[in-house]
């Protein structure tokens, strides 16, 4: 695969024929679309969906000469093309791609003209978290730094004024890093791999197929990089083994005493130890609540901490000593986290609703619900992705009752539920029965967590939409 770069040395941008496959409503194919209209290239926008669905991506495009192809899409419009922008979600084995001379996404196309330090995240869950928090603090030391990637925040929407040396934090997701696997140039400082669970396996054949992807981010990685790896999870092992940068691990436990790393102790606090010398670097009180986004926190400051040993090589204006651990601690102390993961929503007679539609396995919900020593309701279920949902069995005795939502993967969770003994209801063809049906049943101290372990599509447009839906009805709510 051949990226920007390349064609740059031949051509300009405004002499291209684009065809953007996807223009979508999260960022990557209005951002693709924007910046190769706003430097005068001919962009042809083509989607499945219609005009009424895209309105808000359309309107927000609508100074620009763009031709649209909505409800459809045609073979000629991708043969012509000399530019094919393909949203990251669209199956590489689509006939239309086929047809196209040079396929790219939104993110080869940033990493193509972007010579910035980057750090890097990708693994199955907490990423978002991770770079969020990361980025929370950068901007406190760098604040020309910028976020994007699998965030809903595209690169390409800031990369006209990236500032010359500014950091960037990118979150990237198997199908971001499987459109990159030959570009040489992506070599980031820092790379961080949260944790690996089965996940998309309705489009990947294989585990194998899936980690194979995520393995991307540390290819081209050298001796004098970073790969921080989970240590409490087997394929964070496997890919310190592999990477040729420094391995260094991060864990909910103490670590080996001769083994450089990071840790949780008993009381939440985090510490990391490098080059014999040992240093706290997340404190006991946090904002955000949940286990598992503490070891989401502890991630994002070794990542930080890292990165400010990669100073020099970062071009950083202080070589990275603003980055100092007590510094990292400080800001990460002061992270609320992000919409859509294990989002406070708001307390209704003593009933706390949390809003974690983000998570889309199970492994996601069991976190939820061993958040709380409070009595939990799980808002759950929905579209299957091929997952396996024993697992639940960890729920057994941490929820009250399960509120399950219609849909393919609900179907699959059932059985499981009714074998294991865990409470459930429904299921619900609209998550506003779902909802009220939770809060009638709850009393003064429960917690009610949408936390749906699957994909929404079908009763919802995406997860971002069945998250504010969420909020919609519980803001509705009557005392």
């Amino acid at each position: 695969m051949k990226f920007l770069s390349d064609l740059l040395k031949t051509t300009e941008i405004k002499n291209l024929k684009v065809t953007v496959m996807g223009l979508g409503l999260n960022g990557g194919g209005f951002a693709s679309a924007h910046f190769f209209a706003k430097h005068g290239a001919k962009v042809l926008v083509t989607d499945l969906r219609s005009r009424e669905i895209l309105a808000p991506t359309i309107e927000k495009l609508s100074g620009f000469d763009i031709q649209y192809v909505l409800g459809e899409h045609k073979i000629e419009d991708f043969e012509n093309a000399d530019l094919v922008i393909k949203n990251p979600a669209v199956n590489p084995k689509s006939p239309f791609l086929k047809a196209a001379k040079r396929i790219e996404t939104d993110i080869s196309i940033f990493l193509s003209l972007c010579k910035n330090p980057l750090i890097t995240v990708t693994g199955s869950k907490g990423k978002s978290t991770t770079v969020s928090a990361i980025y929370h603090v950068i901007k406190e030391v760098y604040p020309n730094a910028r976020l994007g990637g699998n965030i809903t925040m595209s690169p390409l929407s800031f990369i006209d004024d990236l500032e010359e040396n500014a950091p960037v934090v990118l979150e990237l997701s198997s199908w971001q890093l499987a459109d990159i696997k030959n570009m040489k140039t992506f070599k980031p400082p820092v790379t961080a791999i949260t944790n690996i669970y089965p996940d998309h396996l309705d489009r990947y054949g294989s585990m194998e197929e899936y980690v194979a992807d995520k393995q991307i981010i540390y290819q081209n990685q050298g001796t004098g990089d970073f790969t921080l790896c989970y240590y409490d999870d087997s394929w964070g092992h496997l890919f310190a083994s592999e990477t040729k940068a420094k391995a260094f691990f991060f864990s909910k436990y103490k670590l080996p005493k001769e083994m450089d790393g990071a840790w949780l102790e008993e009381s939440g606090a985090g510490f990391i130890k490098h080059n014999g010398k040992t240093e706290a670097i997340l404190p006991e009180k946090v904002k955000m609540s949940g286990a598992h986004n503490r070891i989401n926190l502890l991630a994002a400051g070794v990542a930080l901490y890292l990165f400010g040993l990669c100073g020099q090589k970062a071009r950083l204006s202080d070589n990275g000593a603003g980055l100092k651990s007590e510094v990292i601690a400080k800001h990460l102390s002061e992270f609320g986290g992000i919409a859509h993961r294990m989002e406070f929503l708001r307390q209704i007679n003593g009933v706390d609703f949390y809003n974690d539609t983000a998570a889309t396995i199970p492994q996601a919900v069991i976190a939820a619900a061993e958040s709380f020593s409070s009595p939990v309701r799980l808002i759950s279920g929905g579209t299957d992705k091929n997952i396996d949902f024993v697992v639940l069995d960890k729920l057994k005795g941490k929820t009250e009752s399960m509120y399950l939502l219609s849909g393919t993967a609900t179907d699959k969770m059932i059985p499981f539920l009714n074998e294991y003994g865990i409470p459930w209801t429904g299921p619900f063809n609209s998550l506003e029965e779902a909802t009220e049906t939770a809060f009638k049943e709850s009393k003064s101290g429960d917690v009610i967590i949408m936390s749906p372990g699957c994909t929404s599509f079908g009763m919802f447009k995406n997860e971002f939409d069945r998250g504010n839906r969420f909020k919609e009805i519980v803001n509705n709510l009557r005392t």
